[in-house]
């Protein structure tokens, strides 16, 4: 009697030295597998537990699966699968209760699908379950010696060491399913960005960004440097997101940096990282530009800015791929596809040894030249719908623009491009009460009257005045515009009064300009 109060005792302190053993591995930073094998280490070596396997739900097809046994997990043993109510584990998931058994080659329900288990040695197998949850998976293990006075003991030493991992196996299916849920976002994200730089979803059908558009495609194949070249607020930045979301390169990532934002000193740090105390206030080692964008497409907007003496460095990471951080000494190799951008006219810059002649010619491998509004003007009425469904979409309101409010616009010599006409085409937005963006709300704008004067007595602008499609005011400034805005005259043209049309012009609240 008193031989076994000794054995108990003796297995208490095991059972309670080896608790504070797997309570460490628990609160160390790991991964699950990681936790797991330690855990069956711990019984193994502390306890007397041996053969130890933890076998988990998966959720998808409620079976058991080995998520990790003593000394690793082989091959055949990932294969291995319990339904619930197959064999002493599919039991015990299905119950769930604890079960013990004395021999466990005297078990029927014993299948050593596993052949871990030693057949004259007693099993213990129990649920592992958070709360009253349904158990995420079985703790199984043998004792060392066919003890059957203590089995009792183990049992209930293992329930607690099942109590304490259910928690960890818990948290890693939750961090598994945000996992997923973060990845199957950005896959989402990632496709939807693709296909909103798909070139049928870029607007402009003019033969001018006809050529543009073949020339993507076509560089798009490949993974040579490309030089975007175009006045500012062209839509340099969409053309290089839609070469990198048409190439091979798609899926890696797209960086973007502006040369002219950044000094030297700086700009180096950010293209290339800097080590750890490379300079004051480099608290920690960090990646450049050019290691994010490994397996992608690095975007270099306004490269003519760069001073002569970064144009070197850049120069060496483009012939040879290759680069040191800030402050440190290994060389680093990257896969970059670099797309650089400028509005500058580099030749002459070349010309006056601003730009280093080497660097251009490595730079302008495949040249593509966006045109400015102005030339392409053709394209205007399909760039303001676009602009207008996308200001609809930010502003959360249906939006419309009025075909004289577009036939306005197409007037204008726009000097900042695209950029500009979207901030005129938002201010108009605003200006609209009723979601119409007509010639009143451009008006609001200040554009009309920033109208030259040369555009406003072109012919070929002339509008038609019998156009049926034309309302009261459209017709009246037409009238005034084909006049030179000397009312009278415009008044012959509409068959009207001086006085009709100087009412017209007061209550159709139209700005008289001064020729």
């Amino acid at each position: 009697m008193q031989d076994m109060a000794d054995s108990q005792s003796e297995l208490s302190r095991i059972h309670l030295d080896t608790l504070y053993q797997v309570s460490q591995v628990l609160s160390a930073s790991q991964g699950l597998r990681e936790i797991l094998d330690g855990v069956l280490r711990v019984l193994h070596e502390a306890s007397g537990m041996h053969r130890g396997m933890v076998s988990l739900l998966d959720p998808a097809s409620g079976e058991l699966m080995v998520g990790a046994a003593h000394d690793g997990v082989p091959e055949r043993l990932q294969k291995v699968r319990y339904r619930p109510g197959e064999g002493v584990l599919g039991a015990i998931l299905a119950q769930p209760e604890t079960v013990v058994v004395r021999c466990i080659a005297d078990e029927p329900r014993f299948l050593d699908r596993t052949g871990l288990y030693a057949p004259e040695l007693p099993f213990i197998g129990v649920p592992i379950r958070a709360g009253d949850e349904r158990p995420v998976g079985v703790l199984a293990a043998q004792p060392a010696r066919a003890d059957e006075a203590l089995l009792g003991e183990r049992a209930r030493f293992l329930e607690m060491v099942a109590n304490l991992l259910a928690q960890s196996v818990r948290r890693a299916w939750e961090v598994e399913r945000e996992r997923r849920a973060l990845t199957d976002e950005r896959d989402r994200l990632r496709r939807e960005v693709r296909g909103g730089y798909h070139l049928d979803n870029v607007a402009g059908h003019s033969k001018a960004m006809r050529r543009v558009f073949d020339q993507v495609r076509q560089v798009a194949k490949w993974h040579t440097t490309v030089l975007i070249r175009g006045e500012t607020g062209t839509g340099k930045e969409l053309i290089a997101h839609a070469i990198h979301y048409n190439s091979s390169r798609a899926n890696g990532p797209f960086i973007k940096l502006n040369c002219a934002a950044l000094p030297d000193n700086l700009l180096e740090s950010e293209l290339f990282g800097h080590e750890k105390g490379a300079f004051t206030g480099a608290v920690a080692q960090r990646k450049g530009r050019f290691e994010q964008a490994d397996g992608g497409t690095l975007f270099l907007d306004e490269i003519g800015e760069i001073s002569p003496a970064f144009q070197v460095k850049l120069l060496r990471v483009l012939q040879e791929g290759e680069f040191e951080r800030v402050g440190g000494n290994r060389t680093l190799n990257v896969d970059v596809r670099v797309i650089a951008a400028t509005h500058r006219h580099l030749e002459e810059a070349v010309e006056r040894g601003d730009f280093r002649e080497d660097l251009y010619y490595r730079l302008n491998v495949m040249p593509i030249q966006i045109p400015a509004l102005r030339h392409r003007s053709e394209d205007i009425p399909d760039l303001a719908r676009f602009l207008v469904e996308k200001l609809a979409r930010a502003q959360g309101r249906p939006l419309e623009i009025t075909d004289g409010a577009i036939r306005t616009l197409m007037r204008h010599d726009w000097p900042g491009n695209v950029r500009e006409l979207e901030n005129c085409l938002e201010r108009a937005a605003i200006m609209s009460e009723t979601g119409s963006i007509d010639l009143d709300a451009i008006h609001l704008t200040g554009l009309e009257e920033r109208l030259p004067l040369t555009r406003r007595q072109e012919p070929e602008t002339r509008v038609d005045l019998d156009d049926p499609s034309l309302d009261e005011r459209e017709r009246v400034i037409a009238a005034l515009e084909r006049a030179g805005w000397v009312q009278a005259k415009a008044a012959r043209l509409l068959g009207m009064t001086p006085r009709q049309i100087a009412y017209r012009i007061q209550t159709l609240k139209i700005h008289v300009r001064q020729i």
